[in-house]
Formats: structure tokens, C-alpha cells, sequence
């Protein structure tokens, strides 16, 4: 079933940035490995054997997206988990004159949260560069701020809430330049536009299998041939040493499935189909509210990502407004205390603009009726709004909403 077509009723579904459905054609290719062919991967005996080609099939598939050989692929429970093996594994390895990491402000908490860790548990020095009114990292930032002790810079591919671009091949030469790994947080880029960590510069790069059209639970973490992590599972072999546990063939098969489909319309032009329905989208917007909708974010951005506010209102008022558009606001709430979202602040956003961000994330079902539909609902819901009167207080919003960033 299409997602845009026999909705049952349901909304209109915007939020590809939070998950994707699952493709149909993912799970044709995950059940025999939820019923026939059972065994264990690692037994070898005739019951292992199709298990383990599958595996093999996947990592080759998940490489040729991203660019790297199968045997560089490890796979993990999520993307988040990802990160954490990619980060914790590298400064952990790197011994007591590197234990440094540089990261941005504006990466997803799976980062952000495991450095913390690190400095809190491991005595890690943490530094988080800034980012300009679009989000992006300048590059002449890094090259101040690295040194011989800097174990790894994580900058991700491109942001979850205004989908901008990093400028990931320059960060990584600089980080190279010293010595020290570059980690990419590709979950929200992979399968939407090219990514190639030989090209990138990577050595360790994530992918999220729910960003992409795979079930939930299930991502993979490339590590370029001859980087040393420390394990983030101990155990038995499994996955090079990297994360011990018996695989999860079917949610491997899943994402396998998902990268080889990704890749394929990736080639037949599926980027730009979104990006026409993207830009469909903030035209209708603006030739509705003239003057009133104000894109936050690179014009480098994703394909499928429009993160915009909406003079006068708030976003969690605006979309609380429209329930037949499932959509995501820019704000989140942080210890029970309202404010903007942590993104549009580092970005300067004010906060009457950070407040009234919505972010719309359009994916490889979303049809022109969807775009068109979802410009109306939304301007039906402003202009039902009193113009310079949100409602609610900030205060009252921070208390029902929440966080949009889920891994």
C-alpha cells in the first residue's frame, strides 16, 4: 500500500524526518527470516547457510549505497546505537593522549548525549563548535579548534529539523589533517540524496533503517577498514568484535532490502520528484500568507524538508490546529521548561520565530493531492488563528509538547 493513497482516513503524513512507513517490498524480503529460514547465522550446519548469505547480501547492499566495501559494514540495533559504538568505540581506542572530541551544536542528541557521557565517564574534553544563522559549520572553525589530541569529529550529513547540508567533505580533510577520525551521522541523508564516505571522507558513518523505509530497531555503522574501536557489546564475534549478540537477520535483510530500493530510485531521479513536491509545498504557503512564512535553514538542504514559521502563530498551536496533517513542531520541551527549540537557538533564531517553527518532511509516497491538501489545512488553521495572537503562552506549550527527534 501506498502511503498517500487508501489512507483509511488517516491523516496526511509530513513527517518522514521522525520515520518512514515500511516499504512493502522490505518486508517481502524480511519474512522468510522470520519463519523458514530461522537459524543462526553463525552455525554451520545447512540450517546457518541461508541465514548467513542473507547477511553477507545485506552488508553488500547497505554498502553500495553509502559507498564502502561489505565487510566495513557492522550492524547495530538503531541509529543511535550507531552513534554510540562509533564515538565511545573511537575514543576509547585512541588511548589517553587522545581523548578528545568536537562535535556541533546542532547534532542530534545520540551525539550530543554520548559525548557527555564521555567527558562525564572517561574524562573526555568535549567541544561543541557553533553554527551560523543556516545552521552550518564553518569550516575555519574546526581548523582552530583541533589538535594532536582529538580523537574524532562528528558532524552529521545533514540536520533532522531543517534538513541543512554540512559541509562534511572539508571537515573531514581538517580532521584527517590531524590525525583524528571523522564520524558522520548520515540517518537523516542516506537513501534521500548520494552519499559516498570515500567521497565524504568518513571513516565511520551511521545509518538509521526506519529513516529509510526499514523497520524500526535495526542500523548499521560503517567502519572503514583498519579503524580500531573499542566494542560496544562484549561477547562472542560477531560483527567484526564490534557488538556481540546473535544478528537480527530479518531486520538486516530489512535494511539491505531498503538501501537496494533507496539506491535504485535514488538513480531514477527520486530525489528531485520530492524536491518539486518540497518546493510545490512552500509556494502554496506563500502565496497564501504573503510575507508571513519564513524558511529556517540552508537553501542546501534535503530534498524532502521544509522547515518554516509562520509569522503570528506558534507551531505547536498551528498544528494542534490542523489534525488531519501529521507534521512536527520546531519547539521541544527541555526539563519541563518551555523555550525554543535547542537547533533554532544555536542557529539565533528569535524566539517568537524559534516558537512558531514547523518542520513538514515530505517522502517517496507523498503525491501533489498530499502537497496541495496540506497547503490548505494549514492556511485554514493561520488565518483561523487572531494574527499577532498566538494563544497559549509559551509556558502552556512547552507543557504539552514534546520532542521530535527520535532516533
Amino acid at each position: 500500500m501506498r502511503a498517500s493513497q487508501d489512507r483509511d482516513g488517516r491523516p496526511v503524513y509530513l513527517d518522514h524526518n521522525a520515520t518512514t512507513p515500511v516499504d512493502p517490498r522490505v518486508v517481502a524480503a524480511m519474512l522468510p527470516f522470520l519463519a523458514d529460514d530461522f537459524g543462526n547465522p553463525s552455525s554451520g550446519h545447512a540450517y546457518g547457510a541461508a541465514p548467513r548469505a542473507a547477511l553477507s547480501r545485506a552488508r553488500a547492499q547497505i554498502a553500495a549505497l553509502v559507498g564502502a566495501s561489505p565487510e566495513e559494514i557492522v550492524f547495530t540495533g538503531s541509529g543511535s546505537e550507531a552513534n554510540n559504538l562509533a564515538l565511545r568505540g573511537a575514543v576509547l581506542a585512541a588511548g589517553d593522549g587522545r581523548r578528545r572530541v568536537i562535535t556541533q551544536v546542532t547534532e542530534h542528541p545520540a551525539v550530543l548525549e554520548t559525548c557527555r557521557a564521555l567527558h562525564r565517564l572517561h574524562g573526555a574534553d568535549v567541544t561543541c563548535l557553533p553554527v551560523d544563522g543556516e545552521g552550518l559549520v564553518d569550516p575555519a572553525d574546526l581548523a582552530a579548534t583541533l589538535d594532536e589530541r582529538t580523537a574524532v569529529v562528528s558532524v552529521m550529513a545533514a540536520n533532522n529539523e531543517t534538513g541543512t547540508l554540512q559541509p562534511v567533505t572539508e571537515l573531514a580533510r581538517l580532521a584527517h589533517d590531524h590525525g583524528a577520525l571523522f564520524h558522520c551521522d548520515a540517518a537523516q541523508a542516506a537513501g534521500k540524496v548520494p552519499v559516498d564516505t570515500r567521497a565524504l571522507g568518513a571513516d565511520l558513518l551511521t545509518v538509521a533503517g526506519h529513516k529509510m523505509y526499514a523497520p524500526k530497531g535495526v542500523g548499521a555503522l560503517r567502519v572503514r577498514t583498519g579503524v580500531r574501536l573499542e566494542p560496544l557489546v562484549y561477547g562472542g564475534g560477531q560483527e567484526t568484535g564490534f557488538r556481540a549478540g546473535t544478528e537480527s537477520v530479518a531486520l538486516a535483510v530489512a535494511l539491505g532490502s531498503a538501501a537496494e530500493i533507496a539506491a535504485a530510485e535514488l538513480a531514477d531521479g527520486g530525489g528531485q520528484r520530492v524536491q518539486v513536491l518540497r518546493d510545490r509545498l512552500h509556494r502554496g504557503l506563500t502565496r497564501a500568507l504573503p510575507g508571513r512564512v519564513r524558511v529556517n535553514g540552508s537553501a542546501r538542504r534535503l530534498p524532502g524538508t521544509l522547515n518554516v514559521s509562520v509569522d503570528g502563530t506558534t507551531g505547536h498551536e498551528l498544528l494542534a490546529a490542523v489534525p488531519r496533517l501529521a507534521a512536527s513542531t520546531g519547539s521541544a520541551c527541555h526539563s519541563g521548561t518551555g523555550g525554543p527549540s535547542p537547533v533554532h537557538r544555536a542557529m539565533g533564531l528569535d524566539e517568537a520565530r524559534a516558537l512558531a517553527a514547523v518542520r513538514l518532511s515530505l517522502g517517496r509516497w507523498t503525491s501533489p493531492s498530499d502537497v496541495d491538501q496540506a497547503v490548505e489545512l494549514l492556511v485554514d488553521a493561520v488565518r483561523s488563528l487572531a494574527p499577532g495572537e498566538p494563544g497559549r503562552s509559551s509556558s502552556a506549550v512547552a507543557r504539552t509538547c514534546g520532542r521530535s527527534s527520535s532516533r
